[in-house]
């Protein structure tokens, strides 16, 4: 038998401070994800969607031309069946992220979890048109019960359909009710889905991957979007923000916790409790010189935007924290949890905290988080790490740390193009169509540690800006970037000549940081309100966009790639292609999805092809709109010279020169809030 060929560390990651690690986890014969890729082969049978394990007569092995399961199903019922499923799953993990928040929010209204307040009114009141709640002559915790009651009305609701499928472009809404797409509600689609899939059901491909279609829609256009809507409301809706990024943000001698997960209830508190005199006096009594918190993952996103903590890293690097031995506790929620961090802590001293009721690990900590209890929770847990800090062995904290620039909401970036008296995509749309910004790129979703971490993402991101492409990014995607200082005005000087233009114009970085992985319902709402503004045509298909996640690993991805296919855009995905299995089914969700709905999904892991192909669609829908032919030479004679000053400046105060102040964009949109009326 072949010997597994084993990676070198500079084979894993594009990262240096992680193949730093990974060579020191190999010193200390210490198991990482990425050693555990290597040594376990992909099924090459499931890896391409040919293994039917949906009811005991199976599992169904599809291998043979013309073979089918015990049952007559199909290859092409059978790949599509797992797509579904694998959609299905997806939806209803970001949605009952926004089912929780939606609960939250209630509590907040009733005054059971009063460490918890309302940060962002306007968005409150925002969330109340879009869910036909009044609010003349309420007050906020009324306003707040009826928008909890209702959001939480759309996973249920018995009549109608979603209610924020109507904040889509109206021609994007035709296109779903003459194809029966538009979700009626959030629960009922996931439901619906696993039905069909169950043994002898629903066995036409099409049917099962147009039903995945508005399975996918009820997430993005529900569950996600009720998830950012409520966050912003009760943490405060995000502006820019100066943040760190990189392992090297651990702490030498202060009691670090990692927060990882997905859950802002949860880490929204930790950051208040971490400020408490007590605890911090506490920390100093046993030894350190204080409270260190960094975030992992899409808790990271969400706590850097709006608190600026810095982040650690993202998904594939959980591990990695631990092997530094500066880790006291590691508290984490829900999604992207590897179970083999219980292992590794067990070689240091490290606690895992698991806190939520959906989310258990054998060998970790279980302290359950409840709303009602938060700041006590979060204190006692703060109390527990501190308690480990005495116990802290040698540590190996890498140098790696970024300034970054994070916190781009689609309400700032409308204010940031538009000014104070009037936000507006109009200028964005204007420098598409003269052809300074070629076009817009969403580079989302995960790594994954079967392919180089990081390497397409790293790449792809900088030939983007290179070319003018505007790149905008959530979840671990955008964690990749800020490590590269893309989400900084020194990018600028990798950007295009026109790109660089409009961001030195504007005062934006060519990459835009859009929040966690939930946020791509910001993206949704950034190209609806494209559309809308008039010039590139009038439905989200028209825009010379492109959705990407090279390094994808989750269900959720697909979920994501699903809905944005189903709202017109074309989704690049890499790594592999999970539909291989069929030809039919590869061919539907492009040609067959893009003739339905104008969008199409495909599979493509040779990184220069997703490059080649990105543009030609971009070129495509420029050519389509009659607009110019992209012509960099056209570009950069006007600004330069400033922006060349200010990359003389050291990062911090070219922050500040660029955004003023301390770099915090939140003042900037609520200075403009507080003297205007709100403008519809």
């Amino acid at each position: 038998m072949a010997k597994k060929q084993v990676r070198t560390p500079q084979e894993r990651s594009a990262d240096p401070s992680v193949v730093e690690l990974l060579q020191h986890a190999c010193d200390l014969e210490c198991a990482t994800t990425f050693d555990r890729a290597d040594d376990i082969s992909p099924c090459p049978i499931g890896k391409e969607s040919k293994c039917c394990k949906n009811c005991s007569m199976g599992p169904c092995r599809l291998v043979r031309p013309g073979q089918t399961g015990v049952c007559g199903a199909t290859l092409e019922t059978v790949v599509a069946r797992n797509f579904a499923r694998m959609a299905a799953a997806g939806a209803a993990a970001h949605s009952d992220h926004g089912r929780g928040l939606a609960y939250t929010l209630l509590e907040v209204a009733e005054g059971t979890a009063s460490d918890y307040a309302i940060r962002d009114p306007s968005k409150l009141k925002e969330m109340a048109g879009h869910l036909g709640v009044s609010t003349e002559g309420r007050s906020l915790n009324e306003i707040a019960h009826d928008v909890a009651t209702a959001a939480l009305a759309e996973f249920g609701r018995p009549h109608g359909e979603v209610a924020y499928t109507k904040r889509a472009p109206e021609k994007r809404q035709q296109i779903w009710h003459e194809l029966r797409l538009t979700p009626r509600a959030i629960d009922r689609e996931v439901v619906e889905m696993m039905h069909r899939t169950h043994m002898g059901n629903d066995q036409d491909y099409e049917h099962l991957l147009d039903q995945a279609m508005r399975t996918a829609l009820a997430d993005g256009w529900g569950g996600s979007m009720i998830g950012t809507d409520i966050s912003d409301v009760l943490f405060g809706t995000p502006g820019p923000i100066q943040g760190e990024v990189g392992l090297g943000v651990l702490s030498e001698d202060e009691v670090n916790i990692v927060l990882h997960g997905h859950e802002p209830t949860l880490s929204e508190m930790i950051v208040i409790a971490a400020q408490d005199p007590e605890l911090i006096a506490y920390a100093k009594s046993k030894g350190a010189k204080g409270i260190c918190l960094s975030g992992m993952c899409c808790t990271a996103n969400e706590i850097i935007m709006r608190e600026g903590i810095p982040t650690a890293g993202n998904m594939l690097q959980q591990e990695l924290a631990i092997l530094t031995g500066a880790v006291e506790s590691i508290v984490v929620d829900v999604q992207c949890i590897m179970q083999g961090l219980v292992p590794i802590a067990a070689r240091f001293h490290t606690e895992v905290i698991t806190t939520s009721p959906k989310t258990k690990i054998t060998g970790a900590t279980h302290i359950e988080f409840e709303e009602g209890r938060a700041l006590d929770i979060a204190k006692e847990i703060i109390r527990r790490s501190i308690d480990r800090f005495p116990q802290r062995g040698k540590t190996y904290i890498p140098k790696d740390r970024h300034m970054t620039v994070p916190g781009y909401s689609h309400e700032y970036i409308g204010y940031a193009l538009g000014g104070a008296y009037r936000g507006s995509f109009r200028p964005l749309n204007d420098a598409i169509m003269a052809g300074r910004i070629r076009g817009v790129v969403a580079n989302i979703g995960c790594t994954n540690s079967r392919v180089q971490f990081e390497a397409f993402h790293r790449y792809l991101v900088e030939k983007f800006i290179a070319n003018d492409i505007l790149v905008v990014e959530t979840g671990c995607a955008s964690i990749a970037s800020q490590k590269q200082d893309l989400m900084t005005p020194e990018a600028l000087s990798r950007a295009g000549p026109g790109l660089r233009e409009v961001c030195e114009t504007v005062g934006i970085p060519p990459v835009l940081h859009l929040g966690s992985c939930v946020d791509n319902s910001r993206i949704l709402t950034v190209l609806s309100q494209m559309a809308s503004e008039g010039g590139l045509g009038e439905d989200i298909s028209d825009i010379p966009a492109v959705g990407m996640a090279p390094e994808w690993m989750s269900e959720k991805a697909i979920s994501i790639a699903t809905y944005c296919v189903a709202s017109g855009a074309y989704v690049i995905m890499g790594v592999h292609n999970p539909v291989e299995g069929s030809e039919v089914v590869t061919e539907y969700i492009s040609k067959g999805w893009e003739s339905k709905v104008g969008g199409k999904l495909e599979f493509i892991t040779d990184v220069e092809e997703i490059f080649r192909r990105t543009v030609e669609h971009i070129d495509k829908k420029r050519a389509a709109l009659g607009l110019p032919e992209y012509d960099a030479s056209k570009w950069g004679r006007s600004g330069d010279a400033r922006m060349n000053q200010l990359l003389d400046l050291p990062v911090e105060e070219r922050i500040q020169a660029i955004y003023g102040g301390n770099g915090n964009g939140h003042e900037r949109i609520e200075a403009a809030e507080d003297t205007l009326e709100p403008v519809a």
